[in-house]
């Protein structure tokens, strides 16, 4: 069985609005809710495991999951203090005969189905390959010229191709990516995705190329440039 993990557990202070902005709208319609439809309309996921804020749980549930009948929803978990931690609350909730997860950040609403199917397939297809491949991650080349600083000066310029931009859904077989989890809480490891966690393990992780695209809202610019993308793809 496949599941999904969201995360729509943080604050989102950088948005400076009086509600977090996952569940702010975008043409009437929470992003988080825009967010959960792509996977609620996967033909790969079969489950759908969301954390939020504790205080949020039983909003959420009402205006945004019942209201939108995701069915696919079976349950709603207390984010904690990280993102890393909040992953790790819905790795142990979901059920033992869980096959592969996809992770995905609640605020990257423009990712579609038919790419979370592809990561799917993709991570089957490459395992078969090569038994040290665990996980596949969406990403996006780098457009603009990349340097690397000392303080204010430039030490030197980093060839573009060799530089990705990590995206989300991330994918993992289940097994691997709970002992990941597991031993970074007991290293006291505090990674910035799921992928370097896998990673730190000596696993593979391939690429999937992304769309620019899907974009994570963090800032008032992000909320507006989605607006942007969901009116020219018509996905209102």
């Amino acid at each position: 069985m496949n599941v999904a993990i969201i995360t729509a557990a943080g604050k989102g202070t950088r948005l400076k609005g009086n509600i977090s902005k996952q569940f702010m709208n975008i043409y009437g319609k929470p992003i988080l809710a825009h967010t959960i439809s792509a996977f609620q309309k996967s033909s790969k996921i079969k489950e759908i495991y969301v954390s939020v804020p504790r205080d949020h749980i039983k909003s959420c549930r009402k205006n945004i999951i019942e209201k939108y009948s995701f069915d696919k929803v079976k349950k709603l978990i207390a984010g904690g203090s990280s993102r890393q931690e909040s992953v790790y609350n819905a790795l142990i909730e979901v059920p033992p005969s869980t096959k592969i997860v996809s992770i995905h950040d609640g605020v990257r609403p423009l990712i579609t189905s038919e790419e979370i199917d592809l990561l799917i397939n993709t991570l089957i297809r490459e395992n078969k390959k090569d038994s040290l491949v665990k996980g596949v991650i969406m990403a996006s080349s780098a457009r603009e010229t990349i340097k690397m600083i000392s303080k204010n000066s430039i030490d030197r310029t980093i060839s573009r191709d060799k530089i990705w931009h990590a995206q989300t859904p991330q994918v993992f077989f289940y097994n691997i990516i709970l002992k990941a989890h597991n031993k970074a809480r007991r290293d006291n490891f505090i990674g910035t995705d799921d992928a370097c966690l896998v990673e730190s393990m000596n696993c593979k992780v391939n690429i999937v190329r992304g769309r620019h695209e899907n974009i994570k809202i963090t800032t008032p610019i992000d909320l507006f440039l989605a607006e942007l993308i969901i009116t020219k793809n018509n996905r209102k």
